[in-house]
């Protein structure tokens, strides 16, 4: 990325701050597509030792609350990876904060009581495969550890039995 510095402000290096920028992007298309000014932070994470840089057009906050809304934002992002991993939302039911909060919360329920399931029971199917088995047998009145033992996990083999045709072909 190529840029000018325009200002640079004074920065507190013992919180970690490298730099605190006002700069001018002026590669040929950034400079057309981002004309305005930007802000440049850089900031040493002791913690990771990795030294981190932001952009952004926020000149009101301080450096280091915009270095700390960044990397918290990387935590954010990152749980978000994990829902979509491991709880299986492939999409909201709804669009408001309350709708989107109840359905990660029951996923995250779920998600939690069938691992407590799991440890419990001793069960030594993956949580894919728990799941698998609940979501087939959701009305039956039969206790959970019995669908996975090892007697009941045999009645899900397919069985070669001599069905009709539907349709005479």
């Amino acid at each position: 990325m190529e840029f000018e510095r325009v200002y640079s402000a004074k920065v507190d290096k013992a919180k970690g701050l490298k730099c605190d920028q006002t700069i001018r992007l002026t590669g040929f298309y950034t400079s057309k597509d981002c004309p305005e000014k930007l802000r440049r932070i850089k900031y040493h994470d002791s913690g990771t030792g990795r030294t981190l840089v932001f952009l952004t057009n926020n000149f009101e906050l301080k450096a280091m609350e915009l270095a700390m809304l960044y990397k918290h934002r990387w935590f954010i992002e990152t749980f978000f990876k994990w829902i979509k991993q491991h709880l299986k939302i492939k999409s909201f039911w709804g669009t408001t904060r309350n709708t989107v909060k109840t359905q990660i919360w029951i996923a995250i329920t779920v998600y939690v009581t069938i691992i407590i399931l799991k440890k419990e029971l001793k069960i030594e199917q993956s949580i894919y495969e728990i799941l698998q088995v609940l979501s087939i047998n959701i009305f039956d009145k039969k206790p959970i550890y019995q669908l996975f033992s090892k007697t009941n996990l045999q009645n899900f083999k397919e069985h070669d039995y001599i069905q009709l045709n539907m349709f005479d072909l």
